[in-house]
This record gives C-alpha cells, sequence and structure tokens, in this order.
C-alpha cells in the first residue's frame, strides 16, 4: 500500500458514492490513479490500461475484489469527488512531508488547464492558482478560481489554508492589492510583490523615481545587487536595487500599504548572438535587505520553471480532457500529488522525466516512489 503519510491523510477523503454503488474501494481508485499519473497518464482511460497491464503488481498491495476499475468508474469518481474536501487532503498532506524552514519562499501564480474547456456547454478553461515552496523544492498548496472572479479572490483564501509564518510571499502585479499585503503580514510572513499598472499612482511614482536615479544617480542610500546569468545562448545581466521608503520624503503611499519598507527594481539585460534587449521591473516589499529581495524576485520564476513547465512538459497536462463537474481541479490535484512524490524521490539528480519513465518501467522503482523514500 502507500506511504503511511498517504493513507493517513487521504485516507480521510469522504466517499461521494452511494454504498450499494461501490464495487471498488476509494483507496484503491486513488492509488491507482496517483500511481497512473506519476508514470504518465493523462486520461482516465490511461489509468484503467494502467492498472490492467500492473493487474498483478496492484494485487499485492490492493483488495481489488471486483478487479480494476474501469475508466468511467475513475471519470465517475473524480467527477463526483468534492474538491475543496480533496485538497484539504492535499494540504495536510504536503504539510506533514514538509520541511519547516525559515525564511522559505513561497511564490504563487496561475495557470490555465487548458484542454479543460467544452464547446458544447460553453465551459471556459479552469484556471487554477498554486503555492511553491522554493525551500521543498514543490507545490504547497493549490485552488481553483472562481470563473467569475479571479486570482484576487483566490490567493487569500489559499493563504488562509496556509502557514505562511516566517515566509516571503511572492506574487505577480495582479495580487500587487492592499487587502493582499495587509493579509501577508497579519499572518506573520513578508512579501514582495511585482508592481505595474494596475496600481497606476504608486506604479508611476516608483518607475519615475528609479529612472532618475539609475540615470542620474541615487541621493538617498541605496542597496545595489548584481547577478550575471548565461545559458541557452545567451547572457543575462541583472541589477537590483532597492531604497527604503523612510528614506524618500516624498513617498506618500506608506499609510496605505501593511508593512511596506521598501520599493525596488530589476533591469535584465539579455543579449544573444544578434540581440540585446533591456527591461526594468518594479516590486514592492516589507523586507529592507537588497540581497533578500533579489533572491526572492529571483526565486519566484521556480514556480513557472519548476512548476508549470514540468507540469506541461512532463506530465503533459495540456492532453487532459476532464472537463464534467469537479474533475479537472481534481486531477489537476492529482498530477501535484505525483509530481511531489516524484520529487520526494531522493535521487535528486535524475529529472522528472527519467523518474516518470523509469517508474512505468521499473515496478521497484514505483514503490519506492509511492514511499516517497
Amino acid at each position: 500500500m502507500a506511504s503511511t503519510s498517504f493513507v493517513e491523510h487521504f485516507g480521510k477523503l469522504p466517499d461521494p458514492r452511494m454504498d450499494r454503488q461501490k464495487r471498488h474501494s476509494l483507496m484503491d481508485i486513488l492509488f491507482i490513479s496517483v500511481s497512473a499519473v506519476i508514470c504518465g497518464a493523462t486520461s482516465f482511460v490511461d489509468m484503467e490500461d494502467f492498472g490492467c497491464a500492473k493487474f498483478d503488481w496492484f494485487a499485492e498491495r490492493l483488495e481489488l475484489e471486483n478487479g480494476v476499475p474501469s475508466h468511467d468508474t475513475f471519470r465517475r469518481v473524480f467527477s463526483l469527488i468534492n474538491s475543496d474536501e480533496f485538497r484539504a487532503c492535499f494540504m495536510a498532506w504536503t504539510k506533514a512531508i514538509s520541511k519547516e524552514v525559515s525564511g522559505d519562499i513561497i511564490a504563487f501564480d496561475g495557470k490555465t488547464l487548458r484542454r479543460s474547456f467544452d464547446t458544447a456547454t460553453g465551459l471556459s478553461a479552469v484556471h487554477v492558482l498554486n503555492a511553491w515552496s522554493n525551500a521543498n523544492d514543490f507545490c504547497v498548496g493549490q485552488m481553483k478560481v472562481d470563473g467569475k472572479s479571479n486570482e484576487i479572490t483566490a490567493m487569500p483564501a489559499l493563504m488562509k489554508l496556509m502557514d505562511i509564518r516566517g515566509s516571503v510571499v511572492t506574487a505577480d502585479a495582479m495580487n500587487c492589492q492592499k487587502e493582499i499585503a495587509s493579509q501577508i503580514i497579519e499572518e506573520g510572513g513578508d512579501y514582495v510583490l511585482s508592481l505595474k499598472s494596475n496600481q497606476q499612482s504608486l506604479h508611476e511614482d516608483v518607475k519615475l523615481f528609479f529612472e532618475d536615479a539609475i540615470s542620474e544617480g541615487f541621493d538617498v542610500p541605496c542597496g545595489f545587487y548584481e547577478y550575471p546569468d548565461w545559458g541557452h545562448g545567451r547572457t543575462e545581466n541583472r541589477k537590483y536595487w532597492a531604497v527604503a521608503i523612510e528614506d524618500l520624503e516624498w513617498f506618500e503611499h506608506k499609510d496605505q500599504w501593511s508593512g511596506l519598507v521598501s520599493i525596488a527594481c530589476v533591469e535584465s539585460t539579455r543579449r544573444s548572438r544578434d540581440t540585446e534587449s533591456v527591461e526594468r521591473r518594479y516590486f514592492i516589499s516589507s523586507l529592507k535587505s537588497i540581497t533578500k529581495i533579489a533572491r526572492s524576485i529571483r526565486q519566484h520564476w521556480n514556480v513557472e520553471n519548476k512548476l508549470h513547465w514540468v507540469m506541461d512538459v512532463d506530465f503533459d497536462e495540456d492532453s487532459c480532457r476532464a472537463r464534467s463537474d469537479h474533475a479537472p481541479e481534481n486531477f489537476a490535484l492529482l498530477r501535484q500529488i505525483a509530481h511531489n512524490l516524484v520529487k520526494q524521490e531522493s535521487s535528486k539528480t535524475v529529472s522528472v522525466r527519467r523518474k516518470i519513465n523509469k517508474a512505468g518501467w521499473d515496478n521497484d522503482f514505483l514503490a519506492r516512489i509511492l514511499a516517497g523514500v
């Protein structure tokens, strides 16, 4: 059977089926589905095929009194499972397997499940908000974004389910909101929030200040950090500046933003063989240290590079056509469970793609991933 931690937390998931319709235990269905997704399954048909192909291996670990569930059973069960309850089990499990690291950088960013739309019913594609822990190197929270709202309402709700004390929260400009900053401070965290024109007055003031200061020189104390990078046929040099707002007599926004301590600017200069581009981005933060601010800004992109890219390329998320009821969000959580288990496996230098392939070929390696060792 799965690891003790997995059974302990997901064994609490309420079964939405009527007793007379249960031919397979819910834990059997969860165990086969997670195992299949670890090995690259992108559909409920894949789950049935995977279960049948490895029937003897599953029979040693599960009840399977009525054989392997059909793809219709997998589809029906994941359509019925309450996604809030499934998410609660997921987050309790991730909390149990996570390391508590002071100063962890938790990046919030959204992703669209592109094949979850349904033209026939007019259902738009599902959008989810993910929370990525850089210290643990995996996703620690996920929430569906209501089609009638956006990430601005989802992020506060997701943070309430998490423990962000001692962590630095990063988010894109959409979530640069006074209420979100206030909640982060109230819950014992710090923030580095991207600043764009949705906060028009603040953005214009910060942008003009740094443009003048970088061009003509800073007339107030300024933290500076520079980081050169290269790869993929290009070089990139990043310069970071941060200024404490207590040194800016003209700054009139302090009282509007809970915990606000500094404003920051990043200038990225990218060079390839034929081109050169320069881009400046602006941030507000409750931190003062330029090194902590620079580290937080840089590591925010891990949610894109280590999670969303992996979901697209290694787990082929865009091929998943789960559409009905709770199925899209629940299938997205299955991928996060599978990804976290793969990341937990101790052969750190092996890529996610190699682990997915090896788990499909090697039953002992699959068992090792499921055991979380």
